[in-house]
């Protein structure tokens, strides 16, 4: 079974979409076990507001013992300096959410909060995995093939980053695209502003042949921002500036398409017309499209496995991400990670002496 520690007061729907999430993810997914991290008054004043269908089922995964709240008196806020909040409010539900993780009460921590302070609850409580200079959020992001979600990493963890932490971060994005989203032997590209070697600033023209000599990656070198949803790439590595960047700009791209075809659809009476018509095919769309499928972003290179999640989430992210949350544990992530940073090391010594 997987245990989860899930921040319930992390979000901006939260704690009610939090909650939701967690009793569908409790009883939706298999082998799955749930703490609900929080204030224990403000949980449950949103369980007893629940619709009737939603009491059954949390009744349901309470009575299973798939479901326990775990009470957190204080919580960090959306717009807070993540390590202030952190360091000073020692019992947040992100904190007390970690720590589960830490103590080994739950193999899997969750939350839709704000990142900063994820990420610094995660160095200060877990640590890095040894060998990993800095640890990187990783995206899932949907491409022109379903089937090929690109990951991209650093999203937003670290502004200013040195070559050589670029290449750890396409060694740990090589093992997450390998382990789950199932990718044989994932294309590892360079985010640069051209395919060209040549092309780029200093900190792409020192990492490129870093990575040109990296064993155990297949690095296909630099690729541009067309390539991003190209469906030919399964990695694409920046530093976190440009990973937040582009990040943001492909989910604000992806809302605006919704928002014109919505628009010219509505026109006239014929338009609307074949809108019915194709309301199957946009509905398609509109799934391979929508980031809350995708899970949340997982923290690579810190012992145990950490989900940052959108912090507009509704219920249906949460369960989402918990789910990625359970794939990332079974398939041993973590570990799998620490041993090819360790082979990295160890090769890299080798051609020195």
């Amino acid at each position: 079974m997987t245990r989860i520690a899930l921040d319930a007061m992390g979000g901006d729907y939260a704690p009610k979409q939090v909650v939701v999430g967690a009793v569908e993810a409790a009883v939706g997914i298999p082998d799955v076990k749930i703490y609900l991290v929080g204030r224990k008054d403000a949980i449950d004043k949103v369980v007893a507001a629940l619709a009737k269908d939603r009491k059954a089922l949390y009744s349901s995964a309470v009575s299973k013992g798939l479901l326990e709240v775990v009470d957190a008196p204080d919580q960090v806020e959306m717009d807070e300096v993540p390590v202030d909040a952190v360091r000073r409010k020692k019992d947040c539900s992100i904190n007390v959410a970690m720590r589960l993780v830490k103590d080994g009460t739950a193999d899997v921590f969750v939350s839709a909060g704000n990142s900063g302070a994820v990420a610094t609850s995660a160095i200060l409580n877990l640590g890095r995995i040894k060998g990993v200079k800095r640890p990187a959020i990783a995206m899932v992001l949907p491409t022109k093939k379903p089937s090929r979600p690109l990951l991209l990493l650093d999203a937003g963890a670290n502004m200013d980053c040195h070559p050589e932490w670029l290449v750890q971060f396409a060694i740990m994005g090589n093992v997450y695209s390998k382990t789950v989203l199932r990718r044989e032997s994932p294309a590892v590209g360079l985010l640069s502003i051209g395919t060209e070697d040549c092309k780029g600033n200093e900190l792409i023209h020192e990492t490129y042949p870093l990575l040109k000599n990296t064993d155990g990656i297949n690095f296909v070198g630099n690729i541009e921002g067309h390539d991003i949803c190209g469906g030919e790439i399964d990695v694409a590595v920046a530093d976190g500036f440009v990973g937040n960047v582009v990040l943001k700009t492909v989910e604000s791209v992806a809302h605006a398409i919704g928002g014109w075809l919505k628009t010219e659809l509505k026109k006239s009476l014929f338009r609307k017309i074949c809108a019915l018509m194709l309301k199957g095919a946009f509905n398609s769309l509109k799934k391979q499209m929508d980031p809350e499928v995708y899970g949340g972003a997982p923290l690579l290179g810190v012992p145990g496995n950490v989900i940052i999640t959108h912090g507009n989430s509704t219920h249906k992210a949460i369960f989402y991400a918990v789910k990625a949350g359970v794939a990332a544990a079974t398939n041993d992530v973590s570990g799998l990670i620490e041993k090819s940073i360790a082979e990295h090391a160890e090769k890299a010594q080798e051609t020195q002496q």
